[in-house]
């Protein structure tokens, strides 16, 4: 059977792109459930007073306003991931926000969750691939009215959202007590 007889949902692209969606739905949806929990106190969560309160606890400023900053990001990033939609973006907000939550939470606790970095950053790293990688053909990204330059996915689009969210999130750290 050659490759031109290969049906097309049993193609190496079909595969990678399912693959994609399940990276795409495992982490957006996490991520916009760890997002609730600062906004809405959703899943246990300590809603935005309580996340306020933990974000002074570690030393940044306007800890109710953090709290809505991270909330927002994590909900809509995580949201915006699973449906595949201004992806590159979306991936550098989640990144952003799990650098900010490895550094400034989880660092001391070692490598592995609950209190370590193991949690944010696969998070991250999870976020990262589908920068680079794209976010596959089943994907809202796909029905964008963009220009020709922009409709494909380019390596230089991941590689520039990463770089946005490591210095995003590093200049936020650099606010922190």
């Amino acid at each position: 059977m050659t490759s031109s007889t290969v049906p097309p949902a049993a193609s190496p692209a079909a595969a990678t792109d399912t693959g994609l969606l399940l990276l795409r739905l495992v982490v957006g949806l996490s991520m916009a459930a760890h997002g609730s929990q600062k906004l809405f106190g959703w899943f246990d969560g300590g809603g935005l007073d309580a996340t306020g309160e933990g974000f002074e606890a570690v030393g940044y400023p306007a800890g109710w306003t953090m709290a809505l900053i991270a909330g927002l990001t994590e909900t809509f990033g995580g949201l915006a991931i699973a449906l595949g939609l201004l992806t590159p973006l979306a991936a550098a907000a989640v990144l952003g926000t799990m650098i900010n939550a490895a550094v400034a939470v989880h660092w001391e606790g070692g490598f592995f969750a609950p209190g370590g970095i193991e949690m944010p950053m696969l998070y991250g790293l999870g976020a990262a691939s589908v920068a680079l990688t794209g976010p596959g053909r089943y994907a809202a990204d796909t029905f964008l009215p963009l220009p020709a330059a922009l409709r494909p996915h380019r390596l230089v689009h991941g590689l520039a959202a990463l770089a946005l969210a490591v210095v995003t999130a590093t200049v936020v750290l650099l606010f922190r007590d």
